[in-house]
């Protein structure tokens, strides 16, 4: 990671809500959710909130060899948004500590303000993580088993 990311660094990025986002569409094996508002997803909201952040900080990595993975989010969903509008998230760097990252973000869907909170992500080599994950399965974890 680049040593010129540090805190005060502002980005911003556009998504355009797709009807998949929608909590009947994204749960749409969960016979309750198909009943529920078509309205973008808080959980996939939460996922877009982590991608303005990787896209924010891809200039300052050495992408794809350094990626990051999100460690903490702290999100408040305000106002429901419908399919098709778009998205227009800004994102500040607060803290840089090694290879931790922690942002302010918030999302506005071109009527309100639907989202603000905290994300934290830590920048990763992402051969030795696939490593360690690949590891992680041959030892049975994927199998049901685990601790009590």
């Amino acid at each position: 990671m680049s040593p010129d990311l540090q805190p005060g660094y502002r980005f911003e990025w556009s998504y355009t809500v797709p009807a998949r986002a929608t909590v009947p569409q994204l749960y749409h094996d969960t016979d309750f959710c198909r009943d529920m508002p078509d309205v973008l997803a808080t959980g996939y909201m939460v996922g877009m909130m982590e991608l303005a952040c990787v896209h924010g900080i891809m200039p300052f990595t050495d992408w794809p060899r350094e990626q990051s993975v999100g460690t903490m989010v702290h999100f408040s969903h305000f106002a429901p948004t419908p399919p098709g509008m778009t998205l227009v998230i800004k994102g500040e760097v607060l803290e840089v500590a090694g290879r931790r990252v922690l942002f302010r973000v918030e999302a506005w869907d071109g009527v309100d303000r639907i989202c603000e909170g905290t994300h934290e992500r830590h920048v990763i080599d992402p051969a030795r993580f696939n490593a360690r994950v690949a590891a992680k399965v041959a030892t049975g974890a994927g199998t049901g088993g685990g601790a009590a």
